[in-house]
């Protein structure tokens, strides 16, 4: 996951793919320590890119950490927000990783790979706090933790076009005998949303999963680091024009237009998931203690804010950090704060979610937010802005 970041001078980690990111003429930035690609040619063509044809994203900053053991799903279940021992092989599971009062210390996305085997997918900001506490949830159980960050590239083909362009990929197989590319193309079209396929690319392992962070149709592939180059330009290759190359900063106006919520935006330490709408994350009816669970049956305070969507008019768009206002006039009292804003660029006009007291949540709510001091008036929507298909 990423957010928008001004594209400056950096000195950080570099991806494995970082000489193909250079030969494409990306501009980079720091993103949690990573010097990555923030765009290659501007943010709208790689946005649009992705609503009409396919995006090429790296995302290899993120962390991938192994659970592996006898008592695996139990030990997830005690850790994680949601009921990991519930998911089947092959499927994956959006979760969070709670504090004991509730808050939220990161959004996970949790891949069964093995009868006893999970992969916890982690932000790349929290990844040594994620690792810290899944070893330390997980010592009464019969289980091992490994961070397996580095030794994972994780390539992220996203739209409408998606689908073709990575059935046309050559060098794809499913592993086993044969390693055959009609079985690869068979098991692709029948994945399902959420569910991974553990497959081959040009005779080494490959994790294909139907998940994505943009609103659209899309695939992410977790793959060796040195392999990880190669299957960037065959799937480059392949698609041809159907195929852009992407940065972080259109990741980010993507996710916005589709109401995922972003780390360090929308969710936090000081945010129970019920504020931000993810109330359905957290498996209160799953049998036994969980860590968090008595401070999400204690609920926040009545008047903690919410999380909301809200749209205006014109081109100005609010940006986080940005006052939310009962009104334009002189007497509006602040109700809220912006945690991410954009002018959408597949809408036309400017989104962005907030959190508001929940008096002034209501879809419909006329408010405003100050921009830059100007009080542009915005109505309360209900979240997602853009739907697929819709």
């Amino acid at each position: 996951m990423t957010e928008t970041a001004q594209a400056e001078p950096t000195s950080g980690r570099l991806s494995p793919l970082h000489d193909v990111h250079a030969a494409l003429g990306a501009s980079f930035t720091d993103f949690a320590g990573w010097e990555m690609p923030v765009r290659y040619t501007s943010d709208l063509a790689e946005h649009h890119a992705v609503r009409t044809r396919s995006g090429l994203f790296d995302l290899s900053h993120m962390g991938e950490i192994v659970v592996v053991g006898p008592e695996a799903a139990t030990a997830l279940d005690y850790a994680l927000a949601g009921r990991l021992s519930a998911i089947a092989l092959g499927q994956a599971k959006y979760t969070l990783l709670l504090a004991r009062d509730g808050g939220v210390i990161d959004d996970l996305v949790v891949y069964r790979t093995g009868e006893d085997r999970f992969m916890v997918v982690a932000n790349a900001a929290n990844r040594e706090v994620v690792v810290d506490e899944l070893l330390d949830r997980t010592a009464p159980f019969d289980v091992e933790v490994f961070d397996e960050s580095d030794d994972v590239a994780l390539i992220a083909l996203q739209g409408p076009d998606a689908l073709e362009v990575l059935l046309e990929t050559p060098g794809f197989g499913i592993q086993g005998p044969g390693n055959d590319h009609d079985d690869f193309a068979s098991a692709l079209r029948e994945l399902k949303y959420y569910r991974a396929v553990a497959a081959e690319y040009d005779g080494g392992p490959v994790l294909v999963a139907r998940t994505g962070y943009t609103g659209e149709d899309g695939f992410e592939l977790y793959v060796a680091p040195e392999r990880a180059a190669d299957l960037w330009r065959a799937i480059a290759e392949t698609g041809g024009p159907r195929v852009v190359p992407c940065g972080l900063a259109s990741r980010d106006t993507l996710r916005l237009e589709a109401g995922m919520p972003l780390y360090g935006h929308e969710l936090g330490l000081d945010t129970q998931p019920v504020q931000a709408g993810l109330g359905r994350v957290v498996a209160l009816a799953k049998e036994g203690d969980f860590v968090g669970r008595a401070g999400i049956e204690q609920g926040p305070r009545a008047d903690a804010p919410v999380l909301v969507g809200l749209a205006a008019e014109g081109r100005r768009a609010a940006r986080a950090g940005y006052a939310v206002l009962t009104g334009t006039g002189e007497d509006a009292a602040e109700i809220g704060v912006v945690t991410s804003g954009v002018l959408s660029p597949t809408l036309g006009h400017p989104i962005a979610m907030a959190f508001v007291h929940p008096d002034h949540a209501e879809p419909g709510t006329v408010l405003a937010v100050d921009v830059r001091g100007t009080r542009i008036p915005a109505s309360v929507v209900a979240l997602p802005f853009y739907r697929r298909g819709a």
